[in-house]
């Protein structure tokens, strides 16, 4: 049977790599392979349209089997399970605990409490975490940073009264000074005698991890990809260096530390950024204990994961395609392999999330697993040519920032020097600003609006740490974490909530396929910031459609036709609505220069800011 096998394939003539790079150039027809078809990330490396088995020649990452070192294909070797956490604002201990055990019943197996420090008492740990089996379910909590050890002490001594095994115990306490650093300015240099005093209490619950690293800030703050993961590893080397300083093995280092990444909505290079991460932690933490000549157990190479979707990404206005956009993350993170995972409800931008939005959320993980099934299958990206390949290239990447990283001093002496900060508030800005002109898309929100939505009572939720305690000035500076779609949405509130919503007509009249298209691509720029569009089926001269125009009390007015007819149209056109309403162009005509000289000013097409235009648009409208 072998035989007749390699009778049947070598029957096939093989082809190689520069013959299929051939054909495709050929296809072309003359364009430029590598600026048509290679991407360019933002990552720094480019993307080739195709991979064969040779490409991963030289290439370490698919080396090794899953569970064993460097756990580039997942830390475990049976299964692909995680962990489905939901987080409870507890302001009630007891509804918080209804919550818990009602959820409980519905998918999920991680709790995250967010607890303020004033609730902290014995006889209000006895009551949120009542009728819980913590030997079956990860608890998770976060607090003000200085009641961490307050809060570890209360959770041990509720352990012990319930007579729990201590290596049965799962979750985590959310320590991470920098990362409160980073948010709000505050000096929490000095955090090695807090970080020894928590590890101590809770050092007999080997799997209840107590010092995290949250990256999930940078990607929050849209930061590229290889950002997240390159400070991500320099800030846990950060934990791990000062801990180890501090007496603590490197095990009981490693052990403790906890990663709380962010999902971003580049779906194949999220998959690459979780296998990446876990080889590159297991070879630094294994590169401290030999440097320490001590014996670690293989268990402390493991990177700890915890995934959330992105908010980054999320919108106020066509709320509904959030869910698009957290199930392709949720689904990037689980072909990754992470421990467990937490999906935005997609209203999370305007309100407190309801019971359908929760629900909503929790039955995106549950999709995966029960009916896709990705938590049976070790692996799932394995085979695959362009992922082993993105893997490589954004662990290079990475490393290269964590070594910068490490050149500088480490990452509390990068957070010191605003180092970190100016960077990543650098990508938020220039990601602002690829969503302001389209070269970034968000759907609803810079392309494709939906045209008869209102917010109505819907606001924008500002981020907050949910601490008041602290006061004073903060020395160092804070990340900018405004969402991708912020700017928009502040434009369209500002259209809706002014009483004035602008009408736009489409006055659409010579080539059919050109003023279609016109009229179509103007209804979307314009519906952006909330106008009123009127989309028409053609006219056949210019005045009857100013005259219906005029009849349909059109604030602004857009000709939709070709550019070579624009030398005919648009210039009668202007001239017929004779400063009545606004008097657009749409698109970019040879002749434009002409037009301008007519007194013609605005023009829409591809090339322009949309951001910028509407804000224009928006004073010259009288919109405030």
């Amino acid at each position: 049977m072998a035989d007749s096998k390699e009778k049947l394939f070598s029957g096939f003539p093989t082809v190689t790599s520069q013959e299929w790079k051939d054909r495709i150039v050929a296809d072309l027809k003359g364009a430029d392979f590598d600026k048509k078809l290679v991407w360019r990330t933002n990552e720094g490396f480019s993307v080739q349209p195709f991979y064969r088995k040779e490409d991963l020649a030289g290439l370490k990452t698919p080396d090794s089997l899953p569970g064993e070192f460097p756990y580039v294909r997942g830390t475990k070797k049976n299964d692909n399970t995680w962990l489905i956490r939901q987080e409870i604002e507890v302001n009630d201990a007891k509804e918080a605990n209804a919550k818990a055990l009602d959820i409980l019943n519905r998918g999920v197996d991680s709790l995250g409490f967010r607890v303020k420090a004033s609730q902290l008492s014995a006889e209000f740990i006895q009551t949120l975490l009542n009728d819980i089996c913590l030997e079956c379910v990860e608890v998770n909590f976060t607090t003000c940073h200085k009641h961490m050890v307050e809060l570890a002490k209360l959770l041990v001594a509720y352990f012990q009264e319930k007579g729990y095994k201590a290596e049965a115990i799962r979750g985590s306490i959310n320590y991470d000074p920098l990362s409160k650093m980073l948010r709000k300015g505050k000096d929490l240099s000095t955090f090695v005698a807090t970080a020894k005093e928590l590890i101590g209490v809770l050092a007999p619950y080997s799997h209840f991890r107590c010092i995290n690293v949250n990256s999930v800030l940078l990607n929050n703050a849209g930061a590229y990809i290889y950002q997240e993961l390159g400070y991500a590893l320099a800030w846990g080397s950060e934990y791990l260096n000062q801990l180890v300083e501090a007496g603590f093995s490197v095990e009981e280092a490693a052990r403790k530390i906890r990663f709380n990444m962010g999902i971003s909505s580049n779906y194949f290079l999220e998959i690459a950024k979780f296998r990446a991460a876990r080889m590159l932690w297991a070879n630094i933490v294994k590169e401290y204990a030999e440097t320490a000549g001590k014996p670690t157990c293989e268990c402390a190479y493991k990177m700890a994961i915890h995934a959330a979707t992105s908010e980054f990404n999320l919108t106020v206005f066509d709320a509904h395609v959030n869910m698009l956009r957290t199930q392709t993350e949720a689904m990037s993170a689980a072909i990754a392999g992470v421990d467990s995972m937490t999906v935005s409800p997609f209203d999370v931008t305007y309100t407190t999330p309801n019971e359908f939005s929760e629900r909503i959320a929790r039955n995106q993980q549950l999709l995966l697993k029960e009916e896709s099934h990705l938590d049976r299958i070790v692996d799932p990206a394995a085979g695959s040519y362009y992922i082993e390949h993105l893997t490589d290239a954004i662990a290079q990447q990475a490393w290269a920032l964590f070594l910068q990283v490490e050149e500088e001093g480490g990452m509390l002496k990068a957070i010191q020097n605003g180092t970190v900060q100016d960077a990543v508030n650098a990508s938020n800005t220039a990601r602002h600003k690829a969503v302001s002109s389209r070269k970034e898309i968000l759907l609803g929100t810079n392309q494709y609006p939906n045209f008869t939505e209102l917010a109505g009572e819907k606001n924008p939720v500002d981020a907050d740490c949910g601490c008041s305690s602290h006061s004073g000035d903060a020395p160092y500076k804070t990340i900018n974490t405004s969402r991708a779609a912020s700017e928009f949405e502040a434009l369209r509130l500002q259209t809706e909530r002014s009483g004035k919503r602008p009408k736009a007509f489409m006055l659409t009249i010579g080539n059919l396929a050109m003023r279609q298209a016109r009229a179509q691509f103007s209804c979307n720029f314009l519906a952006c910031a909330g106008y009123e569009v009127v989309d028409n089926l053609g006219f056949p001269t210019v005045e009857e459609g100013v005259e219906a125009a005029m009849k349909a009390k059109a604030d602004i007015v857009v000709l939709c036709s070709s550019d070579d007819e624009y030398a005919e149209y648009a210039v009668p056109a202007f001239k017929a609505v004779n400063g009545r309403a606004m008097f657009i162009v749409a698109g970019a005509p040879a002749c434009a220069e002409e037009l301008k000289a007519e007194g013609i000013t605005n023009f829409i097409h591809v090339k322009v800011n949309v951001l910028d235009t509407l804000k224009e648009y928006n004073q010259q409208l009288g919109i405030k």
